[in-house]
């Protein structure tokens, strides 16, 4: 295949491809340019384009995979793709599909695995702040206890990519706004549907969790995530404004649409032990942005690689890898979803430095890192038709079910 650079307006530079491309994972990467091409990629909808390339890297050609969306056009938006409860997965062509949306990728990183505490449930659950539609789904966890890689200096498990109530993508902080109010005190919230309470703590979960053992959330410390699991636990559950029960060990199992459960640890469980079944509770939460902006209509987790036109310092420049990343640019009118293919011809993959090379290439101001590797993918609807099929291969043979991803829907 061949590959040029084009100038295109506004000072945005591209890859596009010159010669035909293939459209399907698991399919060659050649055969004749499909219906619906466009200069550059193919449209899978007005104000959607599919694009396929090669990039030269330091360890090798790897191959991109981008969906080029224009938020300016009125009938495309994007949304959280996510399985219902926040401590599930499902592959990104069932979230996809199932959310009706064209397009998408893999999101945040996520609790993927407890081998450091035997006995333990993992999650599934991710690792920063969640909005889907308006609606808040859960807090970040401290940053010594993602699963994630180190992050570069100057980012937190609280930076997130999301699109307002204006339509128009950003890269913020949000981060987690609570209480808990008794007759008798009132005591910080320091956590809310996540995997993952910082030491002394009290977290809230609520029916969006899901049903999965909360026992996750009082392992691990601030710093340390193998540490061990305190032994110093506590659990309420409150509802319709009212505590119905307790429990010295955190518990399983879906949780009622009116109830909310506590989980305390350490100074925080000590608290929770002087709440009496029967005792009014009150419980509040909300994220908080960093600056001042329209509400959010959805965001995810994940960590910031270019702002400004600028990569940001200290970023890995030595271990490459499938990666899934996003740019935005335009005054976040447009968005860049990307995502490398895991064959093995091009599983080399990029450095993070190198994505915010890339992705400043293609005329990205601000780009964001999402999770990669085995759980990059990439979706699209093949002009026609109204179903979604992976784009890239995914490095592990197969989709990995992910918590989240961020979808790209038009309207008729």
């Amino acid at each position: 295949m061949t590959y040029r650079r084009v100038r295109l307006p506004v000072g945005r530079t591209v890859l596009t491809v010159v010669s035909a491309f293939g459209v399907l994972a698991g399919a060659a990467l050649t055969g004749a340019a499909p219906a619906g091409a466009v200069q550059g990629g193919t449209q899978i909808a007005p104000g959607v384009v599919y694009q396929q390339f090669d990039i030269p890297a330091a360890k090798g050609v790897t191959h991109a995979h981008v969906l080029d969306v224009d938020l300016g056009d009125p009938h495309v938006h994007l949304d959280l793709l996510h399985p219902g409860a926040v401590a599930a997965r499902a592959p990104v062509s069932q979230l996809a599909g199932s959310a009706g949306a064209i397009g998408g990728v893999n999101g945040d990183f996520f609790n993927i695995t407890e081998t450091q505490h035997p006995g333990v449930e993992a999650t599934g659950s991710a690792d920063g702040p969640t909005i889907a539609q308006g609606q808040v789904l859960k807090a970040a966890v401290p940053d010594g206890q993602r699963f994630g890689p180190a992050l570069p200096p100057d980012t937190t498990t609280e930076d997130v990519f999301g699109v307002g109530a204006d339509g128009r993508a950003r890269l913020d902080r949000l981060a987690l706004d609570g209480f808990v109010h008794t007759r008798e005190s009132l005591l910080p919230l320091r956590g809310f549907n996540q995997y993952a309470l910082p030491e002394n703590a009290v977290g809230a979960f609520t029916a969006r969790w899901g049903s999965v053992s909360r026992v996750r959330a009082t392992c691990g410390t601030d710093t340390d995530r193998a540490a061990p699991c305190s032994t110093d636990t506590y659990e309420v559950t409150v509802r319709q404004g009212r505590v119905v029960s307790a429990s010295d060990t955190p518990g399983s199992g879906p949780i009622a649409a009116d109830a909310t459960v506590l989980v305390g640890r350490e100074t925080g469980a000590q608290w929770l032990r002087k709440l009496s079944v029967g005792a009014p509770v009150t419980v509040g939460h909300r994220l908080v942005a960093s600056t001042p902006a329209t509400p959010y209509r959805f965001a995810l987790g994940g960590y910031p690689v270019l702002r400004g036109g600028q990569p940001l310092p200290g970023l890995d420049g030595a271990t490459a890898a499938v990666r899934t990343a996003v740019g935005i640019t335009d005054g976040g009118r447009r968005v860049l979803l990307l995502a490398l293919d895991g064959a093995p011809a091009y599983r080399s993959g990029l450095t993070i430095a190198e994505v915010a090379s890339e992705m400043r290439k293609l005329g990205a101001v601000d780009a964001f890192s999402l999770d990669g590797g085995g759980s990059t993918t990439l979706v699209a609807r093949e002009p026609g038709t109204s179903a979604v099929t992976v784009r890239n291969h995914p490095s592990g043979g197969a989709e990995r079910p992910v918590p989240n991803g961020i979808g790209v829907f038009s309207a008729p």
